[in-house]
């Protein structure tokens, strides 16, 4: 090798082997390097998508109880007429913005759990987001339940989804290599360490090299052994493979199903694009903030629906028609519900129970749970039925094949949500 070659390949430092934005570092290399091939088994294994509802979803305009005389009492100025309901049964109906999710509840594609919380519900959003995201009624909680999961199922990684300026959350912490927020694709962009125009280019070109070789050569020198540079030479090339794979992927990618044009729905194509480079993850979380709808309710909370249900929806079908309808499942939650009974603001303060929504081939569809009482409620709140916790035992247990006692600290009962 000659001085030239030599000091280019070393000048990829283990601080940098590439130089990313401001979210990953070389998260992709490890990936390449840990990840089963996706021609082998491991690598098409069961995925989750945790859709995070922030703010506080007011659970009872979206699944609404419409044959409940307390309902038009509660929301006299909120009320969503009968007629504009898509009807499940002769009690209940999804709001009207949710036709796409009624649409997966014809196809047996959606299960709808009703009345989830937990015990003395707390109404500020940062402790009970807290509490939902590690899963824990533990005080200043510093580990995620997701993040727990990703211990137990590596060399598996995860996917924060961001919006912009979006920070990860505490639901992923705890996770065995820090889980990369991404906004797009264009951040894998392949960037090298030099101080020049020309070194740069060597740089590119060595790695490109190197690459197309499989990054065989070893640089073992006196010892006789690999060293430190082979390894950040096998990194760079790997990490080079997955870029381009992901280049590829976003320059080329052609939905099945048209994406509507929304925030949600450009993180969840950017979920599908990752689904489709392979690159082993088995778990991505994104958010739709907005449900703090403390005034002039019902457009906002309107918009935010279709918002989420069509995004979700055109999602679902995408991967689909990809053959991924078996293997992909979304999970919808809220740190809290609304209060049962609607503000002089014309919208609705905090409150505790809500409902849940999964969506994917696997799911045993329907209503899992009555609809909480109107006439039996605590502090103006609808009392919870079923503990979030059973949800997410059910999909470690019976979905991401994770001992669900490791993740939540005890022994919750599982629901009757998965198919065989």
């Amino acid at each position: 090798m000659s001085n030239r070659r030599q000091f280019l390949q070393s000048s990829l430092t283990t601080a940098g082997v590439v130089a990313w934005g401001t979210t990953a570092p070389t998260f992709l290399g490890r990936t390449a390097l840990a990840a089963p091939a996706s021609s082998k088994a491991g690598a098409k294994e069961t995925i989750l998508v945790v859709v995070q509802l922030t703010g506080g979803n007011d659970g009872l305009n979206t699944v609404v109880p419409y044959s409940d005389d307390g309902y038009p009492k509660l929301r006299q100025k909120l009320r969503i007429a009968t007629g504009d309901l898509k009807k499940i049964d002769d009690k209940i109906g999804l709001h009207p913005s949710l036709a796409g999710f009624s649409g997966l509840l014809e196809d047996h594609l959606l299960a709808i759990v009703q009345g989830v919380g937990y015990p003395n519900p707390n109404e500020s959003h940062f402790r009970s987001m807290d509490i939902w995201q590690a899963a824990s009624l533990a005080p200043d909680p510093t580990e995620g339940w997701l993040g727990k999961a990703l211990v137990r199922m590596q060399p598996s990684p995860g996917f924060h989804i961001a919006a912009p300026n979006e920070q990860s959350w505490l639901a992923l912490a705890g996770a065995p290599a820090k889980v990369p927020s991404i906004t797009d694709l264009k951040q894998f962009e392949l960037q090298t360490q030099s101080a020049s125009g020309a070194d740069h280019s060597a740089q590119r070109q060595v790695i490109e090299n190197d690459a197309k070789r499989g990054g065989d050569a070893t640089s073992s020198g006196d010892s006789g052994q690999p060293g430190l540079l082979d390894f950040v030479r096998r990194t760079a090339v790997n990490t080079y493979a997955n870029c381009q794979r992901l280049r590829d992927v976003a320059k080329n990618y052609q939905p099945k199903s048209p994406y509507p044009n929304s925030g949600l729905a450009e993180r969840l194509k950017l979920v599908a694009q990752l689904i489709e480079a392979d690159l082993g993850a088995r778990i991505y979380y994104v958010t739709l903030n907005g449900f703090d709808t403390h005034a002039n309710q019902l457009l906002t909370h309107a918009n935010l629906l279709r918002e989420l249900s069509d995004a979700m929806t055109a999602f679902f079908k995408d991967m689909a028609e990809r053959g991924h309808q078996d293997r992909v499942m979304l999970m919808t939650f809220s740190e809290f519900g609304r209060r049962a009974k609607e503000n002089q603001s014309q919208g609705t303060d905090h409150g505790s129970a809500a409902p849940m929504f999964l969506i994917g081939g696997r799911v045993k569809p329907g209503v899992v749970g009555e609809h909480p009482s109107l006439s039996d409620l605590y502090m103006d709140k609808l009392k919870h039925h079923t503990d979030f916790r059973q949800v997410y035992a059910t999909l470690l247990d019976g979905w991401l094949g994770v001992p669900s006692e490791a993740v939540l600290g005890e022994k919750f009962k599982p629901l009757d949500l998965l198919r065989a």
